[in-house]
C-alpha cells in the first residue's frame, strides 16, 4: 500500500464510503491519498479489484470537471493494481470498467473502477 490519507467526503450508508473509512471490512490491496483498492467479493475474473475514490462521487454520469483529479487517480491506481497483480505487462492484459446505472448492473452508488484480468475476455462484453 502506498501514500497517506486525505480528508474524505463520505455519504452515510454508502458501502464503499464505509470501506474507505475502515468501518466495513474489505481485502484492501492498495491505498493512496486519493483512492482505495480492494478485491471484489463476487469476482468475475481471477483478478477483480475495485478502485474507489476516497471522496464520494455517485457514478461516472455525475462526474464534472471538478472531479478530474479523482478520476485520473482512479486510472493511475488501476494501472498500479494491474502491475502488482501481474497482469499489467505487455504479454498479458486487463480490462478497466466503469458501470453506470441499473442497465449496467451498477449496484453501489459510489464511483468505482473494476480492474479485471487473469484470463482472456470476449468482445463485446456482456
Amino acid at each position: 500500500m502506498t501514500g497517506g490519507t486525505t480528508s474524505v467526503d463520505t455519504v452515510e450508508g454508502c458501502l464503499f464510503c464505509g470501506i474507505v473509512a475502515g468501518d466495513v471490512p474489505a481485502e484492501v490491496v492498495r491505498t493512496d491519498g486519493a483512492t482505495v483498492a480492494f478485491r471484489d467479493i463476487n469476482p468475475a475474473a481471477p483478478v477483480h479489484v475495485l478502485v474507489v475514490p476516497r471522496r464520494h462521487i455517485t457514478n461516472a454520469s455525475t462526474v464534472t470537471a471538478e472531479d478530474a483529479a479523482d478520476v485520473a487517480a482512479l486510472l493511475v491506481a488501476g494501472k498500479a493494481v494491474a502491475d502488482a497483480e501481474g497482469i499489467g505487462s505487455e504479454d498479458r492484459g486487463y480490462r478497466l470498467v466503469f458501470n453506470v446505472g441499473p442497465d449496467a448492473l451498477n449496484s453501489v452508488p459510489h464511483l468505482h473502477l473494476h480492474v479485471l484480468g487473469g484470463r482472456s475476455f470476449d468482445w463485446p462484453p456482456g
